[in-house]
């Protein structure tokens, strides 16, 4: 695998951490990484947005971001507003085209969830998986709730002939409650595929040295890391 598309399940479900994560532990092993934000939302020119929390937090890596909208809405309709043009799969495609020729790993996160539109067209983050042929890696809450956007995300990848690879909790509590902790078994079955890691609340409060050793804990050895979903689970004793 040498591009892949990370989704979150909804807004601020920490795809941004996961990305940082995932490109940190590529980079412990000496591989060339790009990560890509098709559409930022709700920052202004300057202002420091995702692909610059992922440079901070995993080093050594190539970011790009193609568009900037100054609403924090999805990006069609921020584009609208703002009046510029938006952007679509096939800018999105031309672009990880290019980075995977001089990268061994592409990462390409999303705005919002899988099908929020990016163009007047309605075309999603699906679709760009689609025009790449990436796989999916799904970002999602530990708690409450939780099965059903994990499970509806996972039936429109499935519907759309799309390869989930897993799911990541994007932030794990530090004081879980008894629906996280039981999510921790039934999301790999909302997801239709294994849980690949989960991330502590906060995480991206730590410098760099830090967070990779965190990283190296919290995602599973597909990625590089550590992370036995048994093994994780068996720290919690749920009544």
């Amino acid at each position: 695998m040498s591009v892949l598309v990370i989704t979150g399940t909804g807004t601020e479900v920490g795809k941004t951490a996961v990305t940082a994560g995932i490109a940190a532990l590529a980079r412990a092993e000496g591989r060339r990484v790009a990560v890509l934000k098709p559409a930022q939302t709700g920052l202004l020119p300057g202002e420091p947005g995702d692909v610059a929390e992922v440079a901070r937090l995993a080093g050594d890596v190539t970011t790009r971001e193609l568009a900037r909208y100054p609403d924090p809405l999805a990006p069609a309709t921020a584009a609208r507003r703002a009046g510029m043009a938006t952007v679509h799969p096939k800018d999105v495609a031309a672009e990880v085209t290019a980075l995977d020729e001089t990268h061994d790993l592409v990462l390409v996160e999303g705005a919002g969830g899988l099908l929020v539109r990016f163009d007047e067209d309605g075309s999603t983050l699906a679709d760009v998986a689609w025009a790449v042929n990436a796989p999916v890696l799904i970002v999602a809450q530990a708690g409450l709730g939780t099965l059903n956007t994990t499970a509806l995300t996972a039936e429109a990848l499935q519907r759309r002939g799309l390869e989930s690879i897993g799911v990541v909790v994007g932030s794990w509590p530090s004081h879980p409650d008894l629906a996280s902790l039981t999510n921790l078994a039934d999301l790999p079955e909302a997801a239709g595929a294994p849980l690949l890691g989960a991330l502590p609340q906060g995480v991206t409060k730590l410098g760099p040295v830090d967070f990779l050793a965190v990283a190296k804990r919290s995602f599973s050895p597909w990625f590089g890391g550590e992370f036995d979903p048994d093994t994780f689970a068996a720290q919690f004793a749920v009544q």
